[in-house]
């Protein structure tokens, strides 16, 4: 399987997962509270019912409490990616 193309600095790719649609959105609306982010994209996820969600945020334009975090963390240097990531 292909790796996806990095975004420009100061973008993320977010994916999230969750079993209904309504969790997806109520954490894709948090995060839009922190960061400037695209239109959310949704997906079908596996046979369950579940609800995959994608969207860009910009990590460039972020607002409180977002920045005080951002300040303070550090990366942990470990690669943590999933094994049933896309």
């Amino acid at each position: 399987m292909n790796e996806p193309e990095p975004v420009s600095d100061g973008r993320a790719e977010v994916r999230i997962v969750a079993a209904s649609p309504d969790a997806a959105r109520q954490v894709a609306e948090i995060l839009r509270h922190c960061f400037a982010a695209t239109e959310q994209r949704s997906y079908p996820a596996g046979s369950d019912g579940g609800t995959r969600l994608h969207l860009t945020v910009d990590t460039t334009h972020v607002a409180e409490p977002a920045r005080a975090w951002l300040d303070t963390s550090q990366a942990s240097g470990q690669d943590r990616t999933q094994t049933d990531e896309v």
